[in-house]
C-alpha cells in the first residue's frame, strides 16, 4: 500500500526525513505550524542586541524598532511607536547617545468588560543609540508623524566627508587618477 502525506497542498514541497521515512504527519504539520508562526512574529519583542543599541522595557511593552540612516550631512533615526502619544515621547541626547524613552498607557474604557484575549502590550521603554559622533543638541530636529518618530543628527563638519582625488601610481609605468565622485578612472602619462 502506497503512503500518501495528508499536508495540505502548502506543505507539498515539505520533505522532512522524518515524513519521507513514515513519521507522524501530523507531527511534522505541527512542526511546520510552528515555524511559521515562529516568523510570523519574529519582528516583535526586544531586538536581539543590534550593535551600539541598547534597549530597556518594562510592564511587557515591546521595544521600539529603528532604522538608522547616513548621508553626508547627517544622520537619521526613524523610530516605530503606534499608540504611543507624542506627549508621552522624550528625547534626550547625552555626549555621544541618543536616548528615545516613552510609555504606552493603557487604554480601557470600561474596566468591567470581560477580556478574552489581550495581546497589546503597555508600559514604558527606553532605547539608546551610540552614535558615531558627537553632536550639538541645539541642532538636532525630530518629528513624529503617523506613530513615527524622526530625528535628525547633523554631522559635525569636520566628520563630513568631502571629495577628495587620489592618484594611483603604478610600478613606474605612469600614473592613474581616480575621482571619486564620478567614479570613472583617468589614465596620466
Amino acid at each position: 500500500m502506497q503512503r500518501r502525506s495528508l499536508l495540505p497542498s502548502a506543505f507539498s514541497g515539505f520533505t522532512s526525513p522524518s515524513l519521507r521515512q513514515g513519521s507522524d504527519p501530523f507531527l511534522a504539520l505541527h512542526r511546520e505550524m510552528n515555524r511559521l508562526f515562529d516568523e510570523a512574529f519574529r519582528g516583535f519583542g526586544p531586538p536581539e542586541g543590534g550593535a551600539g543599541s541598547e534597549a530597556i522595557a518594562s510592564g511587557g511593552v515591546a521595544v521600539p524598532r529603528i532604522d538608522v540612516s547616513e548621508t553626508d550631512q547627517d544622520l537619521k533615526v526613524f523610530a516605530e511607536l503606534p499608540g504611543v502619544d507624542q506627549n508621552d515621547v522624550e528625547i534626550t541626547l547625552t555626549d555621544d547617545v541618543l536616548t528615545i524613552r516613552g510609555e504606552k498607557k493603557v487604554e480601557h474604557e470600561n474596566q468591567q468588560q470581560n477580556y478574552h484575549v489581550m495581546e497589546r502590550s503597555y508600559g514604558s521603554f527606553a532605547r539608546s543609540i551610540r552614535l558615531p559622533f558627537a553632536v550639538n543638541p541645539d541642532q538636532v530636529q525630530a518629528t513624529f508623524k503617523d506613530g513615527v518618530l524622526s530625528v535628525a543628527l547633523p554631522k559635525p563638519a569636520e566628520t563630513q566627508q568631502k571629495e577628495r582625488r587620489i592618484q594611483i601610481r603604478s610600478g613606474g609605468q605612469g600614473q592613474a587618477a581616480i575621482s571619486h565622485s564620478g567614479g570613472s578612472a583617468q589614465a596620466a602619462e
